[in-house]
């Protein structure tokens, strides 16, 4: 089987300096921490904030993102290697070559110029979120308290029509719920949560309602299934904000991000991720419960893992890096998942999407005359 992690936010790591061929304290993600977990492939995050005060900061940022994650898996040539598509990445594994496949988290870098979707899909981005924490040009966002569009704007409904004809998978975590349905409505390829869990498990808007899945895999897609314990149980949301830790730390975070070389700040950083996985944290066996729902529900064709390893400041009692990622599927197989049904959860199901979205492409490309971007 291939297994394929659909969501790590490890560009925005290596901005703070992480250096990826080392197995690096603190780190979720790196190539010694994959390797042993059995990762064949991962989709890097590049990350933008939504506090960027214009298009251009993000568009640029995002560009220097995309420049760092390449330059680092350029420099680990003789072990990874950048994918554009599932075939490339099976290529990749038989070649014992971990493959670095690339998203977009926020479509804000995108603004409101269409042509920047083709340019970051030449450089090898394969997914957009939509939106991440505010409404953006795109789309409301599930953080929202109001709504800037009610769901999809019309920029955002050519944004999606361009994302069909190019082959870039469109990904619904982050959105809001009219925004989803919107995406539905006007998508011609199936779609694809990279990150995001059951809201009937854990009631958070960042989580799929049951009726939002069964929309989801009506039409083809798929939601990977997120490591954040926030996410995956209602009951550590009270132990974070009783522990003072997520506030404590932020302006911490923040001032490390700002000067990733000064050790005392990495230091002080790192002290708070230490306290935060002191804290009394769901198992990773809820990452099984949230599995179990989606396959109740919809059955087995429909679901995989998006960890948001390296976005995520606490994880899982048992899963605190990816090397460990082999204990969820050794869960499955005592809750009776077959070899074959872990394939799919593992990778297989991302990657029909994936072709699929494709296949798309190539009917639209011919319908038009434009020829195909590989």
């Amino acid at each position: 089987m291939f297994v394929l992690d659909s969501h790590c936010d490890t560009p925005s790591q290596i901005m703070r300096l992480r250096d990826l061929a080392l197995d690096n304290g603190h780190s979720q993600v790196d190539f010694p921490k994959l390797k042993r977990g059995g990762v064949d492939g991962a989709f890097f995050a590049v990350y933008t904030p939504s506090s960027f005060r214009t298009g251009k900061e993000a568009y640029e940022y995002a560009c220097r993102l995309v420049d760092v994650t390449i330059d680092a898996v350029k420099a680990n040539s003789f072990r990874s290697s950048l994918a554009l598509s599932p075939d490339e990445a099976l290529s990749n594994k038989s070649k014992g070559l971990f493959s670095v496949f690339l998203g977009m988290e926020n479509g804000s870098p995108i603004g409101n110029d269409l042509s920047r979707l083709g340019e970051f899909y030449d450089k090898g981005i394969r997914y957009m979120t939509l939106c991440h924490s505010a409404d953006n040009e795109i789309c409301d966002s599930c953080a929202s308290r109001s709504g800037r569009w009610d769901g999809l704007s019309p920029f955002g409904r050519e944004v999606v029509a361009e994302m069909n004809r190019l082959g870039m998978m469109v990904d619904v975590s982050h959105i809001s719920d009219k925004s989803f349905y919107d995406v539905l409505e006007c998508s011609k390829a199936p779609v694809v949560a990279t990150h995001s869990c059951c809201r009937a498990i854990a009631g958070h808007p960042r989580n799929m309602t049951d009726d939002m899945i069964r929309a989801l895999a009506a039409e083809g897609g798929v939601i990977q299934i997120n490591f954040f314990p926030v996410f995956l149980d209602d009951g550590f949301s009270g132990v974070l904000d009783r522990s003072g830790l997520y506030d404590r730390g932020e302006s911490i975070e923040e001032e490390f991000i700002a000067d990733p070389g000064d050790e005392a700040k990495r230091r002080k950083w790192y002290g708070i991720l230490d306290e935060l996985s002191a804290l009394d944290r769901p198992s990773y066996k809820r990452i099984a419960d949230h599995i179990d729902h989606v396959v109740g529900l919809v059955g087995i064709d429909y679901v995989g893992i998006g960890s948001d390893f390296d976005g995520i400041c606490v994880t899982p009692d048992g899963l605190e890096d990816v090397s460990m990622l082999p204990v969820l599927f050794e869960e499955l197989r005592v809750r009776g998942y077959s070899e074959s049904d872990i394939a799919k959860i593992a990778g297989g199901n991302f990657f029909r999407v994936f072709r699929g979205v494709i296949s798309v492409a190539s009917r639209l490309q011919n319908v038009s005359g434009t020829p195909q971007r590989l």
